[in-house]
């Protein structure tokens, strides 16, 4: 079967980011960060929702009872889909308009790990992890611009990029309160041109990572070695999420201009969703916020 790609949304976002799947309502969710927007897309009846943020968004990532678990600028909010609220989960105090929350994901245990970066991409930023008893731990520091937030599919490796380091981390993780051990280098990202961006691991343990500088999608096994690469569906991909009713379609949100300068696209679709399909692969369920492990 060849590769297929497919435009999902007309309406470009200004900074697509964080796409995650609900296998229980067989939706994408994802966010456009800039427009401060969260946005959702039905693909068996092609209807599309929005949902103004009260701030500039990094990230979300599902929880129970129709809500969601999102970074926004100045911390972890839940939003109820119904009402359209937010309830603050965690706040930085002071607040410091120099640091935002980007990118976030809720590991195999339930809990919601996100990091923040500099505004300026100075190393400003830390790596928080929400615990739903409100309990949180700050994992690192110094972070300039934080990404390639993903774990294996037992849970017991994180990985973790500051993009621009052009470096992707694996570390030893648990279900504990620990903090993050062993730390090896898992891939180099500057031999291909780029930083890495977002990234997902599908159901046999590869991490898919979003080449945002040069237009292309990656496939590393567990141990580094890259297994294939793709062209994206515009020059700025951003992150990626499997999806669909069997999780085999590769969801891929992109950058029309991140409000920063460091990010403009140059082509026609720049900061489309896109879907691509035939890849032979599929993804693995997220889990929710607040839920009991999955294995």
């Amino acid at each position: 079967m060849s590769v297929i790609y497919k435009r999902v949304c007309e309406k470009p976002d200004l900074l697509g980011e964080s796409p995650v799947w609900d296998g229980e309502s067989s939706r994408l969710y994802w966010v456009d960060g800039v427009s401060k927007l969260i946005r959702s897309h039905d693909p068996q009846t092609g209807a599309f929702q929005c949902w103004e943020t009260p701030s500039m968004i990094g990230s979300i990532g599902l929880a129970a009872d129709g809500t969601l678990v999102a970074g926004l600028a100045d911390g972890i909010y839940r939003f109820d889909i119904a009402s359209g609220t937010f309830s603050p989960l965690f706040q930085i105090s002071p607040p410091d308009p120099a640091v935002r929350f980007n990118d976030g994901k809720v590991d195999r245990s339930g809990r919601f790990l996100c990091g923040s970066m500099g505004v300026h991409a100075d190393p400003r930023g830390a790596l928080f992890r929400i615990s739903p008893d409100g309990a949180t731990d700050v994992l690192a520091n110094g972070i300039r611009i934080s990404n390639a937030l993903c774990f294996s599919p037992s849970g017991d490796t994180m990985y973790f990029a500051d993009s621009l380091d052009r470096t992707i981390r694996a570390y030893r993780y648990g279900e504990g309160p620990e903090p993050l051990t062993e730390a090896r280098m898992f891939v180099d990202t500057e031999p291909f041109g780029s930083g890495p961006d977002g990234a997902t691991v599908d159901a046999e343990g590869f991490v898919w990572v979003a080449l945002v500088q040069v237009g292309e999608i990656a496939r590393f096994a567990p141990d580094g070695r890259l297994e294939r690469k793709i062209k994206a569906p515009t020059d700025m991909p951003s992150c990626l999420a499997f999806g669909g009713r069997d999780l085999s379609t590769l969801y891929v949100t992109s950058i029309r201009n991140s409000g920063s300068g460091r990010a403009i696209s140059r082509h026609p679709h720049g900061g489309c969703l896109f879907a691509i399909e035939g890849l032979g692969v599929k993804g693995l369920p997220e889990q929710r916020f607040g839920a009991p492990p999955s294995h």
